[in-house]
Protein backbone atom coordinates (compact mmCIF):
# COMPACT_ATOMS: atom_id res chain seq x y z
CA UNK A 1 0.00 0.00 0.00
CA UNK A 2 2.32 2.69 -1.29
CA UNK A 3 1.34 6.25 -0.45
CA UNK A 4 0.90 8.30 -3.66
CA UNK A 5 3.96 10.25 -4.83
CA UNK A 6 4.79 12.83 -7.47
CA UNK A 7 7.67 12.05 -9.82
CA UNK A 8 8.20 11.55 -13.57
CA UNK A 9 6.10 8.39 -13.49
CA UNK A 10 3.58 9.00 -10.73
CA UNK A 11 1.17 11.88 -10.04
CA UNK A 12 -1.54 12.80 -7.57
CA UNK A 13 -4.08 15.54 -6.86
CA UNK A 14 -5.32 16.29 -3.35
CA UNK A 15 -9.10 16.72 -3.39
CA UNK A 16 -9.16 18.38 0.05
CA UNK A 17 -11.17 21.58 0.36
CA UNK A 18 -14.85 22.51 0.38
CA UNK A 19 -17.26 19.80 -0.74
CA UNK A 20 -21.07 19.81 -0.94
CA UNK A 21 -22.72 18.06 1.98
CA UNK A 22 -26.17 16.97 3.04
CA UNK A 23 -27.51 15.18 6.11
CA UNK A 24 -29.93 12.33 5.40
CA UNK A 25 -31.86 11.78 8.67
CA UNK A 26 -34.71 9.93 6.95
CA UNK A 27 -32.29 7.73 4.97
CA UNK A 28 -34.01 8.64 1.72
CA UNK A 29 -30.95 9.50 -0.36
CA UNK A 30 -30.58 6.14 -2.05
CA UNK A 31 -34.29 5.95 -2.89
CA UNK A 32 -34.24 9.49 -4.30
CA UNK A 33 -31.15 8.71 -6.40
CA UNK A 34 -28.70 11.05 -4.63
CA UNK A 35 -26.07 8.58 -5.87
CA UNK A 36 -26.05 10.56 -9.14
CA UNK A 37 -25.79 13.88 -7.33
CA UNK A 38 -27.96 15.87 -4.95
CA UNK A 39 -29.28 19.40 -4.58
CA UNK A 40 -29.74 21.67 -1.55
CA UNK A 41 -26.36 20.78 -0.09
CA UNK A 42 -24.19 23.04 2.04
CA UNK A 43 -20.40 23.52 2.10
CA UNK A 44 -18.30 21.30 4.36
CA UNK A 45 -14.56 21.11 4.93
CA UNK A 46 -12.78 17.91 3.90
CA UNK A 47 -10.92 16.44 5.71
CA UNK A 48 -12.64 16.99 9.07
CA UNK A 49 -15.38 15.42 11.16
CA UNK A 50 -18.82 16.79 10.40
CA UNK A 51 -20.00 16.85 14.02
CA UNK A 52 -18.58 20.21 15.14
CA UNK A 53 -18.61 22.10 11.84
CA UNK A 54 -22.22 23.16 12.15
CA UNK A 55 -24.32 24.93 14.78
CA UNK A 56 -26.71 21.96 15.01
CA UNK A 57 -26.71 18.18 14.46
CA UNK A 58 -23.58 17.54 16.56
CA UNK A 59 -24.72 14.07 17.63
CA UNK A 60 -26.08 13.01 14.25
CA UNK A 61 -24.04 9.99 13.17
CA UNK A 62 -25.48 9.38 9.75
CA UNK A 63 -26.18 8.73 7.05
CA UNK A 64 -24.87 11.82 5.28
CA UNK A 65 -23.69 12.58 1.77
CA UNK A 66 -20.67 14.30 0.24
CA UNK A 67 -20.14 15.30 -3.38
CA UNK A 68 -17.38 17.00 -5.37
CA UNK A 69 -16.90 17.93 -9.02
CA UNK A 70 -13.39 17.67 -10.45
CA UNK A 71 -11.47 17.31 -13.71
CA UNK A 72 -8.93 14.67 -14.65
CA UNK A 73 -5.47 16.04 -15.55
CA UNK A 74 -4.90 15.67 -19.31
CA UNK A 75 -1.56 13.85 -19.02
CA UNK A 76 -3.22 10.95 -17.17
CA UNK A 77 -4.95 9.49 -20.23
CA UNK A 78 -2.83 6.33 -20.45
CA UNK A 79 -2.28 5.80 -16.72
CA UNK A 80 -3.89 3.54 -14.15
CA UNK A 81 -6.06 5.96 -12.15
CA UNK A 82 -6.95 5.40 -8.51
CA UNK A 83 -8.89 7.20 -5.81
CA UNK A 84 -7.66 6.83 -2.24
CA UNK A 85 -9.42 7.70 1.01
CA UNK A 86 -7.17 8.06 4.06
CA UNK A 87 -9.99 7.50 6.56
CA UNK A 88 -13.80 7.60 6.47
CA UNK A 89 -15.84 6.74 9.55
CA UNK A 90 -17.55 4.28 9.47
CA UNK A 91 -19.36 2.85 6.43
CA UNK A 92 -18.83 4.41 3.03
CA UNK A 93 -20.29 3.93 -0.42
CA UNK A 94 -18.41 5.61 -3.26
CA UNK A 95 -19.81 6.43 -6.70
CA UNK A 96 -18.26 8.25 -9.64
CA UNK A 97 -20.44 9.69 -12.39
CA UNK A 98 -23.34 7.62 -11.09
CA UNK A 99 -21.46 4.31 -11.20
CA UNK A 100 -20.66 2.19 -8.16
CA UNK A 101 -16.98 2.38 -7.22
CA UNK A 102 -16.97 0.47 -3.93
CA UNK A 103 -18.19 -0.10 -0.37
CA UNK A 104 -15.92 0.02 2.69
CA UNK A 105 -16.31 -0.72 6.38
CA UNK A 106 -13.97 0.64 9.05
CA UNK A 107 -13.19 4.16 10.13
CA UNK A 108 -9.44 4.54 10.60
CA UNK A 109 -7.46 3.02 7.75
CA UNK A 110 -6.99 3.87 4.06
CA UNK A 111 -8.82 2.23 1.18
CA UNK A 112 -8.65 2.82 -2.55
CA UNK A 113 -10.31 1.88 -5.83
CA UNK A 114 -9.28 1.85 -9.45
CA UNK A 115 -11.47 4.22 -11.48
CA UNK A 116 -9.68 4.12 -14.85
CA UNK A 117 -12.84 2.91 -16.62
CA UNK A 118 -15.17 5.38 -14.85
CA UNK A 119 -13.35 8.69 -14.93
CA UNK A 120 -13.81 11.12 -17.85
CA UNK A 121 -11.63 13.98 -19.00
CA UNK A 122 -14.06 16.74 -18.09
CA UNK A 123 -16.71 17.13 -15.37
CA UNK A 124 -16.52 14.21 -12.95
CA UNK A 125 -18.94 13.92 -10.03
CA UNK A 126 -17.74 12.04 -6.96
CA UNK A 127 -20.48 11.10 -4.47
CA UNK A 128 -19.78 9.48 -1.10
CA UNK A 129 -22.44 8.25 1.31
CA UNK A 130 -21.11 7.96 4.88
CA UNK A 131 -22.87 6.18 7.73
CA UNK A 132 -21.33 6.47 11.21
CA UNK A 133 -24.22 4.97 13.16
CA UNK A 134 -23.07 2.65 15.92
CA UNK A 135 -23.75 -1.08 15.90
CA UNK A 136 -23.05 -4.08 18.12
CA UNK A 137 -21.16 -5.89 15.36
CA UNK A 138 -18.99 -2.95 14.34
CA UNK A 139 -15.39 -2.51 15.48
CA UNK A 140 -15.45 -0.56 17.72
CA UNK A 141 -18.94 -1.61 18.87
CA UNK A 142 -21.94 0.22 20.26
CA UNK A 143 -22.35 0.30 24.03
CA UNK A 144 -25.16 0.27 26.57
CA UNK A 145 -27.53 3.27 26.85
CA UNK A 146 -25.55 5.04 29.60
CA UNK A 147 -24.20 7.82 27.42
CA UNK A 148 -25.11 9.76 24.28
CA UNK A 149 -24.03 8.83 21.64
CA UNK A 150 -24.21 5.23 22.85
CA UNK A 151 -20.57 4.14 22.68
CA UNK A 152 -18.76 1.18 24.21
CA UNK A 153 -15.57 3.29 24.30
CA UNK A 154 -14.62 6.53 26.02
CA UNK A 155 -14.09 8.93 23.12
CA UNK A 156 -16.45 10.70 20.77
CA UNK A 157 -17.56 8.73 17.66
CA UNK A 158 -16.69 11.47 15.18
CA UNK A 159 -18.04 10.88 11.66
CA UNK A 160 -17.05 11.90 8.18
CA UNK A 161 -14.11 12.03 5.80
CA UNK A 162 -11.25 12.43 8.25
CA UNK A 163 -8.11 12.30 6.13
CA UNK A 164 -7.12 13.46 2.62
CA UNK A 165 -8.83 12.09 -0.48
CA UNK A 166 -6.24 11.64 -3.22
CA UNK A 167 -6.74 11.12 -6.94
CA UNK A 168 -3.60 9.52 -8.31
CA UNK A 169 -2.12 7.99 -11.44
CA UNK A 170 0.52 5.28 -11.79
CA UNK A 171 1.91 3.28 -14.73
CA UNK A 172 -0.16 0.31 -15.86
CA UNK A 173 2.99 -1.79 -15.64
CA UNK A 174 5.30 -1.30 -12.70
CA UNK A 175 5.76 -1.30 -8.97
CA UNK A 176 2.89 -2.07 -6.61
CA UNK A 177 4.42 -2.57 -3.17
CA UNK A 178 7.67 -2.49 -1.20
CA UNK A 179 8.49 -4.37 1.99
CA UNK A 180 11.72 -3.55 3.84
CA UNK A 181 13.00 -5.77 6.65
CA UNK A 182 16.07 -4.37 8.45
CA UNK A 183 18.61 -6.34 10.48
CA UNK A 184 22.00 -5.60 12.01
CA UNK A 185 25.24 -7.57 12.11
CA UNK A 186 27.92 -5.78 14.13
CA UNK A 187 28.24 -2.39 12.40
CA UNK A 188 26.63 -3.54 9.13
CA UNK A 189 23.01 -2.80 8.36
CA UNK A 190 21.15 -5.29 6.19
CA UNK A 191 17.98 -4.42 4.28
CA UNK A 192 15.99 -7.30 2.83
CA UNK A 193 13.72 -5.70 0.23
CA UNK A 194 10.71 -7.41 -1.34
CA UNK A 195 9.18 -5.78 -4.41
CA UNK A 196 5.76 -6.55 -5.80
CA UNK A 197 5.39 -5.72 -9.49
CA UNK A 198 2.76 -6.27 -12.16
CA UNK A 199 2.76 -6.72 -15.93
CA UNK A 200 6.52 -6.68 -16.45
CA UNK A 201 8.45 -8.66 -19.08
CA UNK A 202 12.09 -8.06 -20.02
CA UNK A 203 12.42 -5.47 -17.29
CA UNK A 204 15.00 -4.71 -14.62
CA UNK A 205 14.88 -3.16 -11.19
CA UNK A 206 17.53 -0.73 -9.98
CA UNK A 207 17.65 -0.55 -6.21
CA UNK A 208 19.72 2.14 -4.53
CA UNK A 209 20.20 3.39 -0.99
CA UNK A 210 21.50 6.89 -0.40
CA UNK A 211 22.47 8.72 2.73
CA UNK A 212 25.30 9.92 4.95
CA UNK A 213 27.74 10.27 2.08
CA UNK A 214 27.29 6.80 0.62
CA UNK A 215 25.31 5.06 -2.09
CA UNK A 216 24.70 1.31 -2.37
CA UNK A 217 23.09 -0.20 -5.45
CA UNK A 218 21.73 -3.52 -6.62
CA UNK A 219 20.35 -4.34 -10.08
CA UNK A 220 18.36 -7.42 -10.96
CA UNK A 221 16.24 -8.73 -13.80
CA UNK A 222 12.59 -9.10 -12.85
CA UNK A 223 11.72 -12.79 -13.13
CA UNK A 224 8.58 -12.95 -10.97
CA UNK A 225 5.92 -10.57 -9.64
CA UNK A 226 7.58 -10.90 -6.22
CA UNK A 227 11.23 -9.87 -6.36
CA UNK A 228 13.58 -10.25 -3.36
CA UNK A 229 16.79 -8.22 -3.08
CA UNK A 230 19.31 -7.33 -0.37
CA UNK A 231 21.39 -4.28 0.39
CA UNK A 232 24.28 -4.29 2.89
CA UNK A 233 25.38 -1.02 4.47
CA UNK A 234 28.86 -1.03 6.01
CA UNK A 235 29.33 1.24 9.04
CA UNK A 236 25.61 1.94 8.95
CA UNK A 237 23.95 4.81 10.78
CA UNK A 238 21.30 3.12 12.87
CA UNK A 239 17.87 4.58 13.67
CA UNK A 240 17.01 5.35 17.30
CA UNK A 241 15.18 8.13 19.22
CA UNK A 242 18.38 10.10 19.85
CA UNK A 243 19.59 9.94 16.24
CA UNK A 244 16.67 9.00 13.95
CA UNK A 245 18.85 8.34 10.92
CA UNK A 246 16.93 7.77 7.70
CA UNK A 247 18.22 6.59 4.35
CA UNK A 248 16.57 7.16 0.95
CA UNK A 249 15.62 3.89 -0.72
CA UNK A 250 15.01 4.44 -4.44
CA UNK A 251 13.37 1.84 -6.68
CA UNK A 252 13.45 2.23 -10.45
CA UNK A 253 11.79 -0.11 -12.93
CA UNK A 254 13.67 -0.08 -16.25
CA UNK A 255 12.40 -1.42 -19.57
CA UNK A 256 14.10 -0.92 -22.93
CA UNK A 257 16.59 1.42 -21.27
CA UNK A 258 13.76 3.66 -20.05
CA UNK A 259 12.63 4.18 -16.46
CA UNK A 260 8.93 3.33 -16.61
CA UNK A 261 8.21 3.54 -12.86
CA UNK A 262 9.95 4.75 -9.73
CA UNK A 263 9.35 5.23 -6.03
CA UNK A 264 11.39 6.58 -3.10
CA UNK A 265 11.01 5.56 0.53
CA UNK A 266 12.58 6.75 3.77
CA UNK A 267 13.96 3.74 5.69
CA UNK A 268 15.66 3.31 9.02
CA UNK A 269 18.03 0.52 10.00
CA UNK A 270 17.10 -0.79 13.42
CA UNK A 271 16.05 -3.96 15.24
CA UNK A 272 13.43 -4.48 17.94
CA UNK A 273 13.03 -7.58 20.09
CA UNK A 274 11.99 -8.85 23.50
CA UNK A 275 14.62 -10.71 25.46
CA UNK A 276 13.74 -11.86 28.96
CA UNK A 277 11.99 -8.96 30.67
CA UNK A 278 13.58 -6.29 28.46
CA UNK A 279 12.63 -4.56 25.22
CA UNK A 280 15.74 -4.16 23.08
CA UNK A 281 16.22 -1.53 20.38
CA UNK A 282 19.35 -2.27 18.35
CA UNK A 283 20.31 -4.76 21.06
CA UNK A 284 20.07 -2.25 23.93
CA UNK A 285 17.30 -2.00 26.58
CA UNK A 286 14.88 0.86 26.07
CA UNK A 287 12.37 2.37 28.49
CA UNK A 288 9.23 3.99 27.08
CA UNK A 289 8.02 7.34 28.36
CA UNK A 290 5.00 8.92 26.76
CA UNK A 291 1.27 8.81 26.32
CA UNK A 292 -1.87 7.26 25.12
CA UNK A 293 -3.33 9.88 22.81
CA UNK A 294 -6.27 10.75 20.60
CA UNK A 295 -6.70 12.39 17.23
CA UNK A 296 -8.98 15.07 18.64
CA UNK A 297 -9.17 18.85 18.31
CA UNK A 298 -11.94 21.47 18.57
CA UNK A 299 -14.09 22.00 15.44
CA UNK A 300 -12.17 19.54 13.24
CA UNK A 301 -12.82 16.57 15.55
CA UNK A 302 -10.72 13.64 14.38
CA UNK A 303 -9.89 15.32 11.09
CA UNK A 304 -6.37 15.65 9.74
CA UNK A 305 -4.83 19.00 10.74
CA UNK A 306 -1.09 19.30 9.94
CA UNK A 307 -0.51 22.14 12.42
CA UNK A 308 -1.93 20.09 15.30
CA UNK A 309 0.40 17.21 14.46
CA UNK A 310 3.39 19.56 14.57
CA UNK A 311 2.21 21.04 17.87
CA UNK A 312 1.76 17.62 19.46
CA UNK A 313 5.21 16.44 18.47
CA UNK A 314 6.68 19.69 19.75
CA UNK A 315 4.95 19.22 23.11
CA UNK A 316 6.05 15.59 23.34
CA UNK A 317 9.61 16.64 22.66
CA UNK A 318 9.36 19.47 25.23
CA UNK A 319 8.05 17.14 27.91
CA UNK A 320 10.67 14.44 27.27
CA UNK A 321 8.42 11.70 25.85
CA UNK A 322 10.03 9.16 23.53
CA UNK A 323 6.94 7.16 22.56
CA UNK A 324 3.16 6.91 22.25
CA UNK A 325 0.44 4.38 21.52
CA UNK A 326 -2.06 5.05 18.73
CA UNK A 327 -4.96 4.62 21.11
CA UNK A 328 -7.43 3.42 20.06
CA UNK A 329 -7.05 3.31 16.28
CA UNK A 330 -4.37 3.90 13.66
CA UNK A 331 -3.30 7.53 13.25
CA UNK A 332 -2.69 9.34 9.98
CA UNK A 333 0.14 8.31 7.68
CA UNK A 334 1.61 11.78 8.08
CA UNK A 335 1.78 11.26 11.86
CA UNK A 336 3.69 8.02 11.30
CA UNK A 337 6.06 9.60 8.79
CA UNK A 338 6.99 12.31 11.30
CA UNK A 339 7.52 9.71 14.02
CA UNK A 340 10.23 8.22 11.78
CA UNK A 341 11.76 11.61 11.14
CA UNK A 342 11.63 12.87 14.75
CA UNK A 343 12.61 9.63 16.48
CA UNK A 344 9.46 8.62 18.37
CA UNK A 345 8.65 4.99 19.17
CA UNK A 346 5.10 3.90 18.33
CA UNK A 347 2.86 1.10 19.57
CA UNK A 348 0.54 0.78 16.56
CA UNK A 349 -3.02 -0.26 17.48
CA UNK A 350 -5.98 -1.42 15.41
CA UNK A 351 -9.40 0.09 16.26
CA UNK A 352 -10.44 -2.92 18.38
CA UNK A 353 -11.43 -0.97 21.48
CA UNK A 354 -14.18 -2.17 23.80
CA UNK A 355 -14.72 -5.51 22.03
CA UNK A 356 -17.60 -7.42 23.62
CA UNK A 357 -16.71 -10.79 22.02
CA UNK A 358 -20.34 -11.84 22.50
CA UNK A 359 -21.45 -15.04 20.85
CA UNK A 360 -23.74 -13.23 18.38
CA UNK A 361 -21.05 -10.81 17.15
CA UNK A 362 -17.70 -12.51 17.76
CA UNK A 363 -17.44 -13.99 14.26
CA UNK A 364 -17.96 -10.60 12.59
CA UNK A 365 -15.58 -8.89 15.03
CA UNK A 366 -12.95 -11.51 14.19
CA UNK A 367 -13.37 -10.84 10.45
CA UNK A 368 -13.02 -7.10 10.93
CA UNK A 369 -10.00 -7.35 13.22
CA UNK A 370 -8.32 -9.65 10.68
CA UNK A 371 -9.03 -7.06 7.99
CA UNK A 372 -7.74 -4.18 10.10
CA UNK A 373 -4.45 -5.79 11.17
CA UNK A 374 -3.75 -6.81 7.57
CA UNK A 375 -4.28 -3.28 6.25
CA UNK A 376 -2.42 -1.71 9.17
CA UNK A 377 0.65 -3.87 8.58
CA UNK A 378 0.55 -3.21 4.83
CA UNK A 379 0.40 0.51 5.56
CA UNK A 380 2.95 0.81 8.40
CA UNK A 381 5.33 -2.14 7.97
CA UNK A 382 8.22 0.02 6.71
CA UNK A 383 8.20 2.58 9.52
CA UNK A 384 11.20 2.21 11.85
CA UNK A 385 9.20 4.10 14.47
CA UNK A 386 6.67 1.26 14.74
CA UNK A 387 8.07 -1.09 17.38
CA UNK A 388 4.98 -3.08 18.36
CA UNK A 389 1.54 -4.11 17.10
CA UNK A 390 -1.39 -3.81 19.51
CA UNK A 391 -4.36 -6.06 18.74
CA UNK A 392 -6.94 -4.46 21.05
CA UNK A 393 -7.63 -2.15 23.95
CA UNK A 394 -9.59 -3.47 26.94
CA UNK A 395 -11.57 -6.37 25.49
CA UNK A 396 -14.55 -7.06 27.74
CA UNK A 397 -14.74 -10.85 27.79
CA UNK A 398 -11.59 -12.57 29.09
CA UNK A 399 -13.16 -16.03 28.77
CA UNK A 400 -13.35 -15.65 24.98
CA UNK A 401 -10.20 -13.61 24.51
CA UNK A 402 -7.72 -16.49 24.32
CA UNK A 403 -9.01 -18.18 21.16
CA UNK A 404 -9.97 -14.86 19.53
CA UNK A 405 -6.59 -13.21 20.03
CA UNK A 406 -4.60 -16.34 19.34
CA UNK A 407 -6.00 -16.36 15.80
CA UNK A 408 -5.29 -12.65 15.44
CA UNK A 409 -1.81 -13.01 16.91
CA UNK A 410 -0.95 -15.84 14.50
CA UNK A 411 -2.16 -13.78 11.55
CA UNK A 412 -0.09 -10.82 12.71
CA UNK A 413 3.04 -12.93 13.01
CA UNK A 414 2.45 -14.42 9.54
CA UNK A 415 2.32 -10.89 8.13
CA UNK A 416 5.23 -9.49 10.17
CA UNK A 417 7.41 -11.52 12.52
CA UNK A 418 9.89 -8.69 13.15
CA UNK A 419 7.95 -6.87 15.89
CA UNK A 420 6.49 -7.94 19.26
CA UNK A 421 2.72 -8.08 19.70
CA UNK A 422 0.57 -6.99 22.64
CA UNK A 423 -3.03 -6.73 23.79
CA UNK A 424 -3.82 -3.81 26.10
CA UNK A 425 -5.69 -5.28 29.01
CA UNK A 426 -7.87 -4.47 32.01
CA UNK A 427 -8.39 -8.07 33.24
CA UNK A 428 -4.97 -8.67 34.82
CA UNK A 429 -3.90 -12.28 35.37
CA UNK A 430 -7.19 -13.52 33.85
CA UNK A 431 -6.22 -12.28 30.38
CA UNK A 432 -5.66 -15.35 28.20
CA UNK A 433 -3.89 -13.35 25.47
CA UNK A 434 -1.01 -12.66 27.85
CA UNK A 435 -0.03 -16.32 27.55
CA UNK A 436 1.34 -15.76 24.01
CA UNK A 437 1.85 -11.98 23.59
CA UNK A 438 5.48 -10.93 24.07
CA UNK A 439 4.72 -7.71 25.99
CA UNK A 440 2.01 -7.21 28.63
CA UNK A 441 0.26 -3.83 28.51
CA UNK A 442 -2.07 -2.96 31.40
CA UNK A 443 -4.37 0.02 32.02
CA UNK A 444 -4.89 0.79 35.73
CA UNK A 445 -6.87 3.44 37.61
CA UNK A 446 -6.61 2.51 41.28
CA UNK A 447 -7.05 5.80 43.13
CA UNK A 448 -9.55 7.01 40.55
CA UNK A 449 -12.30 4.62 39.49
CA UNK A 450 -11.36 2.29 42.36
CA UNK A 451 -10.10 3.48 45.77
CA UNK A 452 -11.07 7.04 44.78
CA UNK A 453 -9.00 9.66 46.52
CA UNK A 454 -6.60 7.18 48.15
CA UNK A 455 -3.38 7.25 46.12
CA UNK A 456 -1.22 5.36 48.64
CA UNK A 457 -3.61 2.40 48.79
CA UNK A 458 -3.88 2.55 45.00
CA UNK A 459 -0.13 2.24 44.59
CA UNK A 460 0.02 -0.73 46.96
CA UNK A 461 -2.60 -2.53 44.85
CA UNK A 462 -0.80 -1.64 41.63
CA UNK A 463 2.51 -2.92 42.98
CA UNK A 464 1.04 -6.23 44.11
CA UNK A 465 -0.82 -6.78 40.85
CA UNK A 466 2.29 -6.10 38.77
CA UNK A 467 4.32 -8.57 40.83
CA UNK A 468 1.62 -11.24 40.47
CA UNK A 469 1.37 -10.67 36.73
CA UNK A 470 5.11 -10.90 36.26
CA UNK A 471 5.38 -13.96 38.48
CA UNK A 472 2.84 -15.74 36.28
CA UNK A 473 4.17 -14.76 32.83
CA UNK A 474 7.79 -13.57 33.27
CA UNK A 475 7.37 -11.01 30.49
CA UNK A 476 8.02 -7.27 30.31
CA UNK A 477 5.15 -5.02 31.40
CA UNK A 478 4.14 -1.56 30.17
CA UNK A 479 1.75 0.53 32.27
CA UNK A 480 -0.07 1.66 29.16
CA UNK A 481 -2.68 3.86 30.86
CA UNK A 482 -2.88 5.63 34.21
CA UNK A 483 -4.24 9.03 35.11
CA UNK A 484 -6.82 11.21 36.82
CA UNK A 485 -9.40 13.66 35.49
CA UNK A 486 -8.25 17.20 36.20
CA UNK A 487 -10.17 20.41 35.71
CA UNK A 488 -7.71 23.04 34.43
CA UNK A 489 -7.15 25.70 37.09
CA UNK A 490 -8.81 23.72 39.90
CA UNK A 491 -6.52 23.62 42.93
CA UNK A 492 -6.68 22.03 46.37
CA UNK A 493 -4.50 21.58 49.44
CA UNK A 494 -4.45 18.85 50.55
CA UNK A 495 -4.83 17.35 47.04
CA UNK A 496 -8.29 16.10 46.18
CA UNK A 497 -9.78 14.49 43.11
CA UNK A 498 -10.15 16.69 39.99
CA UNK A 499 -7.52 19.15 41.24
CA UNK A 500 -4.22 19.73 39.45
CA UNK A 501 -2.42 18.80 42.67
CA UNK A 502 -4.15 15.39 42.79
CA UNK A 503 -3.24 14.58 39.19
CA UNK A 504 0.37 15.55 39.84
CA UNK A 505 0.67 13.41 42.99
CA UNK A 506 -1.17 10.50 41.32
CA UNK A 507 1.18 10.44 38.32
CA UNK A 508 4.32 10.87 40.44
CA UNK A 509 3.51 7.96 42.77
CA UNK A 510 2.43 5.66 39.92
CA UNK A 511 5.74 6.36 38.17
CA UNK A 512 7.59 5.58 41.40
CA UNK A 513 5.92 2.14 41.40
CA UNK A 514 6.85 1.54 37.76
CA UNK A 515 10.48 2.43 38.32
CA UNK A 516 10.74 0.15 41.35
CA UNK A 517 10.04 -2.87 39.10
CA UNK A 518 12.94 -4.03 36.89
CA UNK A 519 10.51 -5.82 34.57
CA UNK A 520 8.50 -2.65 33.82
CA UNK A 521 9.67 -1.23 30.48
CA UNK A 522 7.42 1.76 30.04
CA UNK A 523 5.01 4.30 31.46
CA UNK A 524 2.33 5.84 29.22
CA UNK A 525 0.19 8.46 30.92
CA UNK A 526 -3.47 8.66 29.98
CA UNK A 527 -3.86 11.09 28.30
CA UNK A 528 -1.64 13.57 26.56
CA UNK A 529 -4.54 16.02 26.02
CA UNK A 530 -8.12 16.35 27.20
CA UNK A 531 -10.50 14.98 24.58
CA UNK A 532 -14.14 14.93 23.53
CA UNK A 533 -16.45 12.11 24.71
CA UNK A 534 -20.12 11.24 24.56
CA UNK A 535 -22.39 12.90 27.09
CA UNK A 536 -22.63 11.09 30.44
CA UNK A 537 -22.75 11.72 34.15
CA UNK A 538 -19.01 11.02 34.55
CA UNK A 539 -17.98 13.37 31.74
CA UNK A 540 -18.55 17.05 32.56
CA UNK A 541 -18.76 19.03 29.36
CA UNK A 542 -18.60 15.80 27.35
CA UNK A 543 -14.85 15.77 27.97
CA UNK A 544 -12.32 13.37 29.45
CA UNK A 545 -10.05 15.62 31.51
CA UNK A 546 -7.21 13.18 32.09
CA UNK A 547 -4.92 15.11 29.77
CA UNK A 548 -1.78 16.71 31.14
CA UNK A 549 -2.46 19.30 28.44
CA UNK A 550 -5.85 20.84 27.78
CA UNK A 551 -7.73 20.06 24.59
CA UNK A 552 -6.26 23.23 23.05
CA UNK A 553 -2.75 22.16 24.18
CA UNK A 554 -2.08 24.27 27.31
CA UNK A 555 -0.05 22.53 30.07
CA UNK A 556 -1.42 21.58 33.49
CA UNK A 557 0.82 21.22 36.56
CA UNK A 558 1.39 17.53 35.77
CA UNK A 559 3.01 18.40 32.44
CA UNK A 560 5.79 20.26 34.25
CA UNK A 561 6.27 17.31 36.63
CA UNK A 562 6.57 14.88 33.72
CA UNK A 563 9.03 17.16 31.95
CA UNK A 564 11.29 16.97 35.00
CA UNK A 565 10.93 13.19 35.42
CA UNK A 566 11.28 12.28 31.74
CA UNK A 567 14.08 14.66 30.88
CA UNK A 568 16.07 13.08 33.72
CA UNK A 569 15.12 9.55 32.63
CA UNK A 570 15.95 9.98 28.95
Amino acid sequence: MLYPQRNKNRHFVDLSGFWDFRFDPDDKGVGENWTKGFNNGCPIAVPASWNDQFADDRDFLGPAWYQLKFMMPREWDKKKIMIRFGSVNYLSDVRLNGEVVGHHEGGHLPFEYEISDKIVSEDNLLVVRVDGRLSDNHVPPRGRPMNNPQTNFDFYPFCGIHRPVLLYAIPNEGLRDITVRPSIKDTTGILDVTLETVGLNDAYVNLSLKGFGSEITNTSKIELNIQKMTLEVKQAKFWNPETPNLYDLIVEIVKADTIIDSYSLKVGIRTIEVKGDKLLLNGKPIYLTGFGRHEDFPITGRGYVPAVIIKDYSLMNWIGANSFRTSHYPYSEQMMELADRLGFLVIDEIPAVGLTLRKDVIERQQELCDQFIEVLIKRDKNHPSVIMWSLANEPHNSLKSGEFFRKLYDKTKDLDNTRPVTVVNMMGVKEKAFEFCEVLCINRYYGWYLQPGNIDEACELLSKEMDNLYEKHRKPIILSEFGADTIPGWHSQPPEMFSEEYQTEFIKKYIDVCRSKPYVIGEHVWNMCDFKTSQGITRMGSTNYKGVFTRDRRPKMAAHLLRKLWKEKN
